[in-house]
C-alpha cells in the first residue's frame, strides 16, 4: 500500500508543479500582451533622400533636409491663394493649424483680420516658390541652422507673386527666416512632428539673386501673409 501511496503523492506533486508552470507561462503571456498593446503603433523615422552612401542616425533625430522640406512646404501652402485671398487664406489657417504653434496661429489670424479689414485680400491670388539655385542643396548649412534638438531656423529665398484678377500687382524676392520647432503631439493630424513658429527675425527683401550668404538684402520684406 505504501508504494502506491508514494506513487500517488509523487504524481500529485508533479501535477502541482505543472500547474505552477502553466500559471507562470500564462502570467508571462499576459505581461507580453500588455507590452505589445502599450507599444506605439506608428514611429516616424526620418530617412535622407540619397541612400547611396548609407546613413546611420538615431531615430529621434530630425535631419536638416527634413526640416527644410517641412518649412518650405507649409509656408508655400499657407501662401497659396488660388481664387480669393479672403477665403483661401482663412481656409489655409484652419487646414494647417496642426502645423502651427498656438502663438504663431494667433499671430497669423490677427494679421489676416487686419489685412481683410484693409481690403488687401479681396480677389487677390498669391503664390510663392523657390528662387532658382537658392534651394537647400545649394547651401545646406545656411539654409538650416540648428538651435538645439528641438528648434531650427530655416532660411527660405522665395519669389512671391500676387495678382488682382489677371493683373500682377506684386513680385518680390524675399528671404524668410522661419522658426521651426518640434511639436510631436498629434501624429494623426501632423505626421511630421514639427511646427512652424512663424519667424525668427524680420523677412528681408532681396535686391537681386546673389549667393545665399551674400549681402544682397535691402529693406525688411513683407510678412508671411502680406
Amino acid at each position: 500500500m505504501s508504494r502506491f501511496k508514494n506513487e500517488v503523492t509523487r504524481l500529485e506533486a508533479h501535477v502541482l508543479t505543472l500547474r505552477i508552470g502553466v500559471g507562470l507561462f500564462f502570467l508571462v503571456a499576459v505581461l507580453m500582451g500588455l507590452g505589445w498593446w502599450a507599444a506605439p503603433r506608428d514611429m516616424t523615422i526620418h530617412v535622407p533622400p540619397d541612400l547611396r552612401s548609407g546613413s546611420t542616425r538615431k531615430w529621434w533625430e530630425v535631419p536638416p533636409e527634413t526640416v527644410y522640406t517641412f518649412g518650405f512646404y507649409i509656408f508655400q501652402q499657407l501662401n497659396r491663394w488660388p481664387t480669393n485671398g479672403e477665403e483661401d487664406y482663412q481656409r489655409n489657417l484652419q487646414q494647417f493649424a496642426p502645423y502651427l504653434t498656438p502663438s504663431c496661429q494667433t499671430q497669423l489670424q490677427l494679421e489676416f483680420e487686419e489685412r481683410r479689414a484693409g481690403g488687401e485680400l479681396r480677389k487677390r491670388t498669391r503664390g510663392v516658390y523657390e528662387i532658382p539655385e537658392r534651394g537647400y542643396g545649394d547651401d545646406p548649412t545656411f539654409r538650416v541652422k540648428t538651435l538645439g534638438n528641438d528648434a531650427w531656423i530655416v532660411n527660405l529665398d522665395l519669389t512671391a507673386d500676387e495678382y488682382y484678377g489677371s493683373e500682377k500687382v506684386k513680385r518680390a524676392l524675399v528671404r524668410y527666416p522661419l522658426h521651426v520647432v518640434r511639436m510631436d503631439m498629434d501624429p494623426e493630424r501632423n505626421p511630421f512632428g514639427l511646427a512652424l513658429n512663424c519667424y525668427s527675425g524680420k523677412p528681408q527683401r532681396l535686391t537681386s539673386t546673389p549667393p545665399s550668404t551674400g549681402t544682397g538684402l535691402e529693406v525688411p520684406g513683407q510678412g508671411v501673409m502680406q
